[in-house]
């Protein structure tokens, strides 16, 4: 085992283990988490599904620094985790505090991982995580030759984002950060330096939103957009040229260009493939954080489900830009304004928000897969007809992803008045100059219970994607 582990929860499952292992007594109390996963090129995704707290009654022993359990009352957990697939990680509590896997614990370790790995029979991570009285969290996973091997990252992600790392304070900070970092702390930064951020849609939003990622450090962007350069887009993509647009050249590879010539240290991953595709859709579920910068209804649909199934934050960003009939040979603005989605795996989403229905996520399917079936339908009346292209201006565009890297940089180091909860939805309005925002309310009926589900079969257990293959 080689590649790089990331345990990632979601914020209710990161506050159920809280709750479960410090009930306030002062003793070490554990709990076992059957997990997803999404094992790639670049990082091992390890998503958790179930929280399973084991009853403190069950517990043979519980005191300040020890907690053991019968093995009777797991064995049903890890029948199940054998027969699905599941890794399996044992989470217990230091109440005194202790930053530091104990002697104790090495032993209890070094018996219970490998008996768990022997009774999965696969090639699942088994592991052991600690979590201290503030909501740090460290760990470690069982590696093949039974050694012990640091989980590399531990991520959360709730109202805010948390990243733990088994080397923080490691990284050398660029001196092109110093005047970003007087405004945010060194942590932040060194965060920022080791985040894998996947942004779908490089044009009218995407394209200065990766601008501003780039220069905030961000460690790798993985860029996904299956379109050419045209005449039309060179109004809105930043540092793209009318060159490009006369080669037709991929977007992706306009902005990959750039932040290789800017030289700043991010990593790029161009992915000139429509987010439609079984390996686009692996690729992506391996960053740390999405922003979705499309018009699709389809397209957003399916980031929300990677986001849900892959336990992934996801930052969705809407433009609308509403110009009444001409007059006098210039159109009439009636209205500019934008949305800023924040989504947290497990709890609502793009369609519990209404933003569009599963119809609509159907009919734009048709749209993508079949054109000329969808023109029949909407000819015939069964299907709306589609908007032509909106009208978009680089100032708007602008506005939008700085709305949307301005939340997101709210949510690692929270810096506003209000908690972040209070910021699900964020509107602003350019034609009455004032911004509204909204809280997080209520669960998804489709996407709330998919939280951790990893790689199942279909991918995402959607049919489209079914020649998509789960690995080891």
């Amino acid at each position: 085992m080689s590649e790089r582990i990331v345990l990632a929860l979601s914020g209710d499952q990161y506050a159920c283990l809280q709750d479960c292992l410090f009930p306030g007594d002062g003793f070490e109390a554990v709990a076992l988490l059957l997990c997803g996963h999404r094992r790639g090129d670049r990082r091992h995704r390890v998503v958790v599904r179930e929280v399973h707290g084991i009853p403190y009654d069950e517990c043979t022993v519980r005191s300040p620094t020890k907690v053991t359990w019968h093995p009777d009352y797991v064995a049903p957990l890890l029948e199940r985790a054998a027969d699905e697939g599941l890794a399996v990680i044992k989470v217990h509590s230091h109440p005194s505090g202790y930053a530091a896997f104990s002697e104790t614990d090495d032993r209890g370790d070094r018996e219970l991982l490998p008996m768990i790995s022997g009774w999965l029979e696969s090639c699942q991570v088994v592991g052991s995580v600690v979590m201290l009285p503030d909501g740090q969290m460290f760990g470690r996973v069982l590696d093949q030759d039974r050694s012990f091997r640091p989980i590399d990252c531990i991520s959360v992600a709730a109202d805010d984002l948390l990243f733990w790392y088994s080397d923080a304070g490691s990284l050398e900070l660029p001196s092109f950060v110093a005047s970003h970092a007087q405004a945010f702390d060194e942590g932040t930064i060194e965060r920022l330096q080791r985040l894998s951020i996947g942004v779908v849609g490089a044009s009218g939003t995407g394209s200065p939103l990766i601008e501003q990622l780039m220069r905030l450090g961000v460690g790798e962007i993985v860029i996904v957009d299956d379109d050419l350069m045209e005449d039309r887009n060179v109004n809105r993509i930043v540092n793209s040229t009318a060159c490009d647009a006369a080669k037709n050249r991929p977007k992706v590879e306009v902005l990959s260009d750039a932040i290789r010539r800017a030289d700043l240290g991010t990593k790029v991953v161009p992915i000139s493939e429509n987010l439609w595709n079984p390996e686009v859709v692996r690729s992506i579920a391996q960053c740390d954080v999405l922003f979705g910068c499309m018009d699709s209804v389809d397209g957003r649909f399916l980031l929300n489900a990677i986001s849900a199934y892959y336990c992934i934050p996801y930052f969705d960003i809407g433009v609308r830009l509403v110009a009444g009939p001409a007059k006098e040979g210039s159109a009439e603005i009636s209205e500019v304004c934008g949305t800023i989605h924040y989504l947290r795996p497990g709890r609502s989403s793009l369609i519990s928000r209404e933003l569009f229905s599963m119809q609509d996520v159907a009919e734009a399917g048709l749209r993508r897969n079949d054109p000329e079936a969808h023109g029949q339908q909407v000819r015939d009346g069964y299907i709306r007809g589609a908007e032509g292209h909106r009208p978009a201006v680089i100032s708007v565009n602008m506005f939008a992803s700085s709305l949307a890297v301005n939340e997101f940089l709210a949510r690692i180091h929270p810096y506003r008045e209000e908690p972040n909860e209070m910021y699900a939805e964020t509107t602003f309005s350019l034609a009455s100059m004032e911004l509204f925002y909204e809280p997080e309310v209520g669960i998804c009926p489709i996407l709330g219970g998919k939280a951790g589900y990893g790689d199942v079969t279909p991918l995402l257990n959607l049919l489209e994607l079914a020649e998509a293959r789960p690995s080891c």
